[in-house]
């Protein structure tokens, strides 16, 4: 019995079921369907604007693949082992259907840029949805911070209270990095929309194809301008998974936080109970699953990127079999990226906020030495003196067990004759916010304003 492959004829023997298994891709490549479908129909027009496909042809084609669709999204397509990929599935069941047209589809293309043709058009589409989903997760980091423009938090360095800034202010940081984070998509999304249709298998085609049309007709920019190149580098997938991974990053340095501020210990914020869940012992906690998941997805999505990076290290020009191995890694990137966005867009709005557990925790760690520290410069002293001075007076007031706006004026003088009753307006939390109204600064105002940027530039 004749192997039902492509290639079959070259064999004087059917693979083996093992190796049938083990190298075929419908298992996963499923899902490049849709595109396979959009690049073909491409294809086929400009093959029938070159001369190489008659008027009956194309429509046939057109016909054919529009029932194959249809069957595909109703879930009646019947997707073989045997016929290894996505693409002779497809072009197996087109054949059957309108007969030598299907056979002629593939003439001037091979499997090699069609697949590179087909995950460059899956990935184009899968950055706009994430790009989307970036901004919405900005909306809802900006709806936060607006009612919290002025609620006092510790800021930390080394995990050890800092300086005050607002809650708002906080968000906006997360704000800032998913931004970059959508720049970088778009960036990647350009280097991914280059046409490699019509680089064939290696070399090029000896029909007379017109590649810039058919670049036109899927919207790409422009072409891949090295046959070899086109069929063989996956850089363009690495590039989304970097991106996807520094994404994730973010996330989990988020999740952190919000595991912590959750923690009672803490008590800063609240997540709702549609995103926690309860132990099967302990009857009294309350879980942050979906951070701590988060913080593990990203490894997942970093590994993915590091997988990518190692399948293509060793690979001379021009495709090999190993690139088979791109897309399960790439699938599961765009999928865990795309779920995680849409959880935790969902979830920031479902985060209640302890203000005064912030504030009362700004008053535990010395927040405002530094604003000490800056009023004594103001006053002539140089900052290194000042720092001194101000190291001496915490030392005094943790001795006492007091914050250093309650220790008396004349204990403040005792240290430097040069502070005066004024110095208490910068020792409270929200004086040393105040003074920071700058660009950049945590001031309300400060924050006020770039809360107005953000919703002006996400529409």
């Amino acid at each position: 019995m004749q192997d039902s492959k492509a290639w079959s004829g070259r064999f004087s023997e059917p693979v083996s079921e093992l190796v049938k298994k083990y190298t075929a891709s419908v298992g996963f490549d499923y899902r490049l369907a849709e595109f396979d479908i959009e690049g073909s129909l491409a294809h086929a027009a400009m093959l029938h604007r070159a001369g190489v496909l008659t008027a009956d042809d194309l429509a046939a084609i057109r016909g054919g693949m529009e029932a194959i669709r249809e069957d595909i999204r109703a879930g009646r397509f019947e997707w073989s082992l045997d016929l290894e990929d996505v693409h002779m599935n497809i072009e197996r069941r087109l054949t059957e259907k309108i007969g030598d047209a299907g056979k002629r589809l593939h003439t001037g293309r091979s499997r090699n840029d069609q697949v590179a043709t087909d995950i460059r058009l899956w990935l184009r589409h899968t950055v706009d949805s994430i790009v989307g989903l970036l901004a919405e997760l900005q909306r809802s980091l900006v709806d936060l911070a607006e009612p919290n423009a002025a609620t006092v938090m510790p800021g930390f360095t080394h995990l050890q209270v800092a300086q005050p800034v607002t809650f708002g202010h906080h968000l906006l940081a997360y704000v800032e990095m998913l931004a970059r984070d959508a720049e970088r998509m778009g960036d990647c999304r350009r280097r991914i929309n280059q046409l490699p249709l019509g680089a064939a298998a290696l070399a090029g085609t000896t029909y007379p194809i017109d590649r810039a049309y058919t670049a036109q007709l899927l919207g790409f920019d422009g072409v891949c301008q090295n046959s070899l190149d086109a069929v063989s580098d996956r850089d363009f997938a690495i590039e989304f998974s970097a991106a996807a991974s520094l994404v994730m990053v973010h996330l989990s340095r988020l999740s952190e936080e919000l595991v912590l501020w959750m923690s009672p210990r803490v008590g800063f914020i609240d997540i709702a109970d549609r995103f926690c869940t309860g132990s099967s012992i302990m009857p009294q906690k309350k879980n942050p699953d979906v951070p701590e998941l988060v913080r593990g997805k990203s490894g997942r999505v970093i590994g993915h990127l590091m997988g990518l990076l190692t399948l293509m290290k060793s690979q001379p020009l021009a495709y090999n079999k190993d690139n088979q191995e791109d897309k399960e890694p790439l699938f599961d990137t765009a999928d865990t990226l795309i779920d995680t966005l849409r959880i935790y867009a969902d979830m920031m709005r479902g985060i209640t906020v302890r203000a005064d557990a912030m504030r009362g925790a700004v008053l535990q760690g010395f927040a405002t030495a530094t604003d000490l520290a800056d009023y004594l410069v103001k006053k002539g002293l140089p900052f290194r003196d000042s720092h001194e001075v101000v190291a001496l007076a915490v030392r005094h007031a943790e001795g006492q067990g007091v914050d250093l706006s309650d220790l008396t004026l004349g204990t403040l003088q005792g240290f430097c004759p040069l502070i005066g009753g004024d110095v208490y307006t910068v020792l409270t939390p929200e004086g040393s916010l105040a003074q920071r109204d700058h660009v950049g600064g945590t001031a309300p105002a400060q924050v006020r304003t770039q809360i107005a940027r953000h919703r002006a530039r996400l529409g």
